[in-house]
């Protein structure tokens, strides 16, 4: 029986990502979970996040699922590559799928980079995990990179903060500890599904020619040629333009917050789940 497409984050960031990929896969059932009441994961270890992730993952798996996007920097960080490599091979059906959001990301940084420089702006516990840096290297070995851990961006935005002097304050902090130490950066990844809330107030303090992106196109762009290169993966998934959405938080708590992410004229109903 087909399933829809697995969207998990640790709350509401992922929201920026499954908005492009149901923009770029219309067609498709999607089945988000946001583990909003363990949020966020940006300061927890990585054996915390590792088990956060692998329960949500396989959450979504007894749902059906054939396929899980990991639509979390911190969760592809610390438990992507594990659960591919230990957990999927023995599991009762190691035909299954989880991708992240970070080597998408690399490959569009390095396209769009001219002095292969390029700064990364994430959580304290993606920037910790240096794995923007590793991927950065293992690919593309001739690129420079400098990161910035932003602790305050995720709260700024989670309380509708993204507008107020605060947050210009904050974006405005860290971008100039960034380009105090690399002035040849031209490329700019928005590390934290959050960020691209405060894209507006980013670019409000970039230098001349520096591009900031959101990782949401990339990793859409991603997912679809990736389903083109596994019709035996494609075929699993439901069609009929549906998304459902799971949070173990208050369902309407996640319902109204989530238009922050999505949109005011967009009406998320959430079903309260327990992750064990």
């Amino acid at each position: 029986m087909n399933a829809p497409i697995g969207i998990f984050d640790s709350g509401y960031g992922g929201l920026t990502i499954f908005q492009k990929i149901r923009e770029s896969l219309p067609a498709y059932d999607f089945l988000y979970l946001g583990d909003n009441a363990r949020a966020p994961y940006g300061t927890r270890s990585f054996e915390v996040v590792y088990e956060f992730t692998k329960t949500a993952v396989f959450s979504l798996f007894a749902r059906g699922c054939p396929l899980v996007i990991l639509a979390c920097n911190t969760a592809s960080a610390k438990a992507l590559r594990t659960l591919q490599q230990e957990d999927l091979p023995k599991s009762d059906d190691p035909t299954r799928r989880v991708l992240g959001v970070i080597r998408p990301t690399v490959e569009a940084a390095d396209s769009l980079s001219r002095t292969k420089h390029i700064g990364v702006l994430g959580t304290e516990g993606t920037v910790a995990s240096r794995s923007y840096e590793l991927e950065l290297a293992k690919l593309f070995p001739q690129i420079r990179v400098v990161s910035e851990a932003c602790p305050m961006w995720v709260p700024l935005v989670e309380n509708r903060e993204t507008g107020t002097p605060a947050a210009e304050f904050f974006v405005k902090r860290h971008l100039n500890a960034l380009f105090s130490r690399d002035e040849k950066i031209d490329t700019l990844i928005l590390g934290c599904t959050h960020y691209p809330i405060l894209l507006p107030q980013i670019r409000k303090f970039l230098p001349p020619g520096v591009n900031a992106f959101p990782q949401g196109e990339c990793v859409a762009r991603s997912l679809k040629n990736y389903l083109s290169r596994h019709p035996e993966m494609e075929g699993r998934i439901s069609r009929g333009g549906n998304a459902n959405f799971l949070t173990t938080e208050s369902a309407e708590r996640f319902s109204l917050a989530a238009k922050t992410f999505l949109g005011e004229h967009e009406a998320i109903f959430a079903e309260h789940i327990e992750l064990k």
